[in-house]
């Protein structure tokens, strides 16, 4: 059974820890850890069968010896920690857009080719990351993100649906770094860096994402209307979901089905 760590106790990282509580994963919580201790004792009371230690310390995590540390925390997090977390395990990174940055990107890949260890990026809040992939391999030429958020989760007091971004992909996680973090992801798949326009829109109470890509090999286009988490509304339900799923494939001992 794969021992999996969590940074972060927020929202994506509870529906993550109760999901392995349930025995919807096959695995064992060994540890959590947040900047603020008091959030992963109040997730660990909620548990029926887990029992992880909370940690307050990247070495304290990586004691417990850990297959899977799961970073759901933030952009920062992943520059503090996920070097130290290759050398001894796997790692799943919710925060993607750090890995934008060129010096947190090319230090990770160092680490990953001497280590033989792996980062994981669950496809979040949107769809269609494998069709971006195989375009990657003909060339992408165009990569465009229009995300649509509630204006009142974006801190946007306005009356009528208005951009509040627009810019790179590079830009974007920097100014708005828990709401585009699928900007970065889509860059990451396709090999180029989206356009992104970013709206805050008084009339929704979803998160819209639409990705449009062009490639030598067709065109795509897809809308996702995501509804939002209950607890953090900046960040759709989807994302916690598509996680928990990537998890299930990693810890399960038999897959008789694989999709990429």
């Amino acid at each position: 059974m794969k021992r999996v760590a969590i940074i972060g106790c927020g929202a994506i990282g509870g529906v993550i820890a109760r999901s392995i509580d349930r025995g919807d994963v096959d695995a064992e919580l060994v540890s959590l850890m947040d900047t603020q201790p008091e959030a992963c004792t109040k997730l660990r009371e909620s548990f029926t069968r887990q029992k992880p230690s909370v940690a307050t310390s990247i070495e304290e995590v990586l004691s417990l010896r850990p297959d899977i540390v799961v970073e759901a925390a933030s952009q920062e997090a992943v520059g503090q920690y996920a070097e130290r977390v290759l050398e001894f395990s796997d790692l799943v990174v919710l925060s993607v857009g750090a890995l934008l940055d060129a010096e947190v990107y090319q230090k990770i890949v160092e680490v990953t080719a001497r280590t033989g260890k792996r980062i994981y990026i669950p496809s979040g809040a949107i769809g269609g990351l494998d069709v971006l992939r195989a375009y990657a391999r003909a060339g992408v030429s165009r990569l465009r993100l229009t995300t649509r958020k509630p204006a009142r989760a974006l801190g946007a007091t306005v009356t009528t649906p208005t951009v509040v971004f627009r810019g790179k992909a590079s830009q974007a996680v920097k100014a708005y770094p828990k709401s585009l973090n699928v900007a970065a992801t889509i860059s990451l798949a396709a090999g180029v860096e989206a356009e992104v326009e970013l709206i805050a829109d008084p009339n929704t109470d979803r998160n819209i994402h639409e990705i449009e890509a062009e490639s030598p090999a067709g065109r795509l286009r897809i809308v996702l209307e995501n509804v939002p988490s209950p607890e953090n509304p900046r960040t759709s339900y989807l994302a916690a979901l598509s996680a928990v799923t990537l998890l299930q494939e990693l810890c399960s001992p038999k897959r008789a089905l694989a999709f990429y």
